[in-house]
């Protein structure tokens, strides 16, 4: 019998939506950052939800505020990575009997952090309980809503766009992690004025998520590894393969690039050329990063 260890989590998912009804015209669905809802007018609805796990996203040490923090802004860095902006969020805690009331208090503050700084606001959630000793989850759905000339999909790049990434990447388990900028005032300024090709947000490592955007667009991919942003003490591999930098990979027109370079506002966030698209079947393959059910490798 598979197990989920098996056949990973894309896999997984790809099995799991042909069991459900499904939107017939989407503007966007499952293997976006965000579902996007199309009900007319200037705006689409964006859809996300996201989860935390003690062990596997915190430890039990890990400060709640900090916690909170996490929980609320990797929902926003998959708004920006479509393009859009954060309304109203549901939290929903499973938690066990013996959590500290403090905690829990905490990580609400930490969740408010985030909200005061990127916007949304809190409309409602769920508490539920597990059992003694069990791992503490913390589940966050949201609305979004994005400009309908400015969503952006993983889906729409073509070979020839060039690959580029926000700041540096690797290292994010030495606290980085707990304590990262969703690119949203970035991505918001990016799509309003040298609109991306294709776009999403670095969570599993580039070595994850560069051959997921390539493969939803129809393409390959061409990478330099030697022009990696790398954060400070971290090599090429870690780079690759950490996960949970949350910085931005997109795709833009070769011709557009050195206006973009010249024009981009934000002089504290670096943008990095690392290669380009190219048609499916060429091109280079990247192995490791973060893959739930299988972790690592």
């Amino acid at each position: 019998m598979k197990t989920l260890r098996d056949i990973g989590e894309d896999a997984l998912i790809e099995r799991l939506v042909r069991l459900v009804p499904r939107d017939p015209d989407p503007a966007a669905g499952p293997g976006d950052d965000c579902a996007v809802i199309d009900d007319g007018g200037d705006f689409l609805q964006l859809l996300k939800t996201d989860a935390l796990v003690e062990h596997v996203h915190f430890l039990s040490a890990t400060p709640a505020r900090a916690v909170g923090w996490k929980a609320a802004a990797r929902v926003v860095s998959d708004f920006a990575a479509m393009g859009g902006c954060p309304r109203h969020f549901l939290v929903t805690l499973a938690l066990a009997p013996e959590t500290s009331v403090a905690w829990v208090e905490d990580l609400y503050r930490g969740i408010g952090d985030c909200l005061e700084k990127f916007g949304g606001y809190l409309a409602g959630g769920e508490t539920t309980g597990v059992p003694t000793g069990s791992a503490s989850v913390i589940s966050i759905a949201a609305t979004g809503r994005v400009i309908r000339a400015h969503l952006v999909r993983r889906s729409t790049a073509h070979a020839g766009n060039v690959l580029l990434v926000t700041s540096r990447l690797g290292g994010s388990i030495h606290a980085k992690h707990l304590a990262f900028t969703p690119r949203l005032h970035e991505t918001n300024w990016l799509v309003a004025n040298f609109k991306p090709t294709a776009m999403m947000d670095l969570s599993d490592g580039i070595a994850k998520d560069l051959p997921r955007l390539a493969a939803a667009s129809g393409c390959g991919f061409v990478i330099d590894e030697t022009s990696l942003p790398i954060t400070a003490g971290c090599n090429a591999a870690q780079a690759l393969g950490d996960g949970e930098d949350y910085e931005i990979l997109f795709t833009l027109d070769a011709e557009l690039v050195a206006d973009l370079l010249a024009s981009w506002p934000f002089p504290e966030l670096p943008l990095t050329r690392i290669g380009e698209l190219v048609r499916i079947g060429e091109g280079d393959s990247l192995t490791g990063g973060w893959e739930h059910f299988r972790g690592g490798g």
